[in-house]
């Protein structure tokens, strides 16, 4: 496989889409870790570059990656079964690659419809596709008797035909649907993955969707030796995820090799999330809510169905009463798995506890930062700066003064800005991501002295617009906060507590409005923290 030219021929066979999930399996996969590193370098091919060769490369290579698709999605490699079975011939590990596309309209509307996301917007059923697009890949694998690659690589790059649309920020986003689509699916089957692409072409496509927790296949381009191509191992990836193959090409074949410690092994995946707000802190891909009870300072995941209610409370935590602070803020350390930030009331110490994935922790905590006993709200905004890093904003009590502290991917921050005075107005402020559809995230702050929701949309480059009202009566509510999107529309929604406990799920639509709101559970005046 090369980021250039390839096939399209269409192979015409039909084939069923309803494959039986193996989502267990999926995230026993996910959670595998990585081998050690006296691994040695293996050298290999990608077999099926041209598509169909006249030839197999010399026995002496060391792996194949064999490709399940002919060019676009919803196609198949003619000769997967006889490269599947060389590979077994020759006792030769192997990797799957699938191309991913962008859906024409026929196929918006022959897979749109159905799949793990609401089809009431164009986001969800674009993810649809994807998922659609994996589920036969995975049709192609179970196909060929006996072949179990170890992964599925996903195959992101420009071409003619059927080509990316790219030309703004929204299809760029809309490009992420399709291609978070197709992760899910493959985790959804049991596989793990990664992607494949370059600098350029994954710019162009996603906009330098950042990934640090999926492994990465890098391309060099042609070169003379193999070696050359460790370059590409070593180097920052296109998505800041982890490179396992590095590749190289000249007019004959596609040349690999894996990157020490990889020992062709299962690779651990984080979800790939494109949600705001807590995000999928257990890794099923649905958006999960975090509560802390008052009586036990016990800290509890309330798991999301992907359809707008929550799962019963599982204990994560307990002594969590110390923190005056508690929120969500995505993935701070740059590991792929959702984080939580907290504030300490003795010291005014802002800690990162790091989430793995799994709905549990990674040791130790790490602290963040001192002195932020003087901010009165502390909100992860999401990436407001446009650098793909997850971003918090912060108030000062004493002054009002709204900061932007952008992150570094690290569990650490840049220089902070500032995002004006007069924040003080504000007696809630929530970032539940992008509210508007533009590629940024967003802010909704309550106004206590008019029970009116302002949203102050994300301008780029650290900046936030003019505020607009979106809502009056929120003076009732004496929690607000947003899960992202929380019913399967890939639109960010807001959750509400009343003064009787009852929780709210108030749905966003893609148009920018409000659908009627729906009761979701009651009891919720035991917790004193929802986030």
């Amino acid at each position: 496989m090369s980021v250039r030219p390839r096939s399209s021929t269409v192979v015409g066979r039909l084939r069923r889409l309803a494959l039986a999930p193996l989502a267990a399996i999926g995230l026993i996969i996910g959670l595998l870790v990585a081998p050690s590193a006296q691994a040695a370098v293996l050298l290999g091919h990608d077999i099926s570059w041209p598509q169909c060769p006249s030839t197999f490369p010399p026995t002496s290579t060391q792996f194949l990656v064999i490709g399940l698709t002919n060019g676009l999605p919803f196609t198949e490699n003619p000769c997967v079964a006889t490269q599947a079975a060389w590979a077994r011939d020759h006792a030769k590990p192997t990797h799957a690659y699938t191309m991913a596309g962008f859906p024409t309209a026929a196929q918006l509307t022959t897979y749109g419809g159905s799949g793990p996301w609401s089809s009431s917007t164009r986001a969800g059923r674009l993810s649809n596709v994807g998922y659609a697009e994996a589920t036969y890949a995975v049709a192609t694998v179970h196909d060929v008797p006996g072949w179990a690659p170890r992964m599925v690589w996903v195959d992101v790059e420009p071409r003619a035909a059927q080509p990316w649309p790219t030309s703004t920020t929204v299809q760029r986003l809309e490009n992420r649907y399709v291609v978070e689509g197709i992760m899910r699916g493959l985790r959804a089957a049991g596989f793990s993955y990664g992607v494949y692409s370059n600098a350029s072409g994954w710019q162009s496509i996603t906009g330098s969707w950042w990934l640090p927790g999926v492994p990465v296949w890098a391309t060099a381009g042609t070169l003379d030796h193999p070696t050359e191509a460790l370059e590409r191992c070593t180097q920052p990836s296109f998505s800041g995820g982890k490179v396992y193959l590095a590749q190289w090409w000249d007019a004959t074949w596609d040349y690999d090799r894996t990157c020490d410690p990889y020992a062709f092994t299962r690779l651990p995946v984080a979800p790939a999330s494109l949600s705001g707000g807590t995000g999928d802190f257990n890794g099923d891909w649905n958006n999960d809510v975090l509560a802390r009870w008052t009586a036990t300072a016990a800290l509890k995941l309330y798991a999301g169905t992907g359809t707008g209610s929550l799962g019963l409370g599982a204990q994560v935590g307990t002594g969590w009463g110390g923190m005056s602070a508690l929120e969500t803020p995505g993935d701070l350390s740059g590991d792929g798995a959702q984080d939580v930030l907290a504030r300490e009331t003795s010291t005014g110490d802002l800690w990162t506890y790091k989430g793995n994935g799994s709905g549990g922790w990674r040791l130790p905590r790490v602290r963040v930062g001192t002195g932020w006993q003087v901010m009165n709200a502390i909100v992860g905004v999401g990436d407001l700066t446009g650098d793909s890093r997850m971003d918090i904003v912060a108030r000062r009590a004493t002054t009002g003064e709204l900061y932007l502290y952008p992150g570094t991917g690290s569990s650490g921050w840049k220089a902070r800005s500032s995002l004006g005075t007069g924040w003080n107005r504000y007696n809630v402020l929530v970032g539940p991501g992008d509210l508007t559809g533009d590629g940024r995230p967003d802010l909704l702050a309550r106004e206590p002295s008019t029970g009116i929701l302002w949203l102050m949309p994300g301008a780029g480059a650290g900046t936030l617009g003019t505020r607009v009202r979106v809502g009056t009566g929120w003076n009732g509510m004496t929690a607000i906060m947003s899960p992202g999107d929380l019913n399967g529309d890939r639109v960010p929604d807001v959750l509400a507590r009343d003064t009787s406990g009852r929780l709210w799920l108030y749905p966003r639509t893609a148009a920018g409005g409000w659908s009627p709101r729906v009761l979701v559970s009651t009891g919720w005046n035991i917790v004193n923290a929802i986030f």
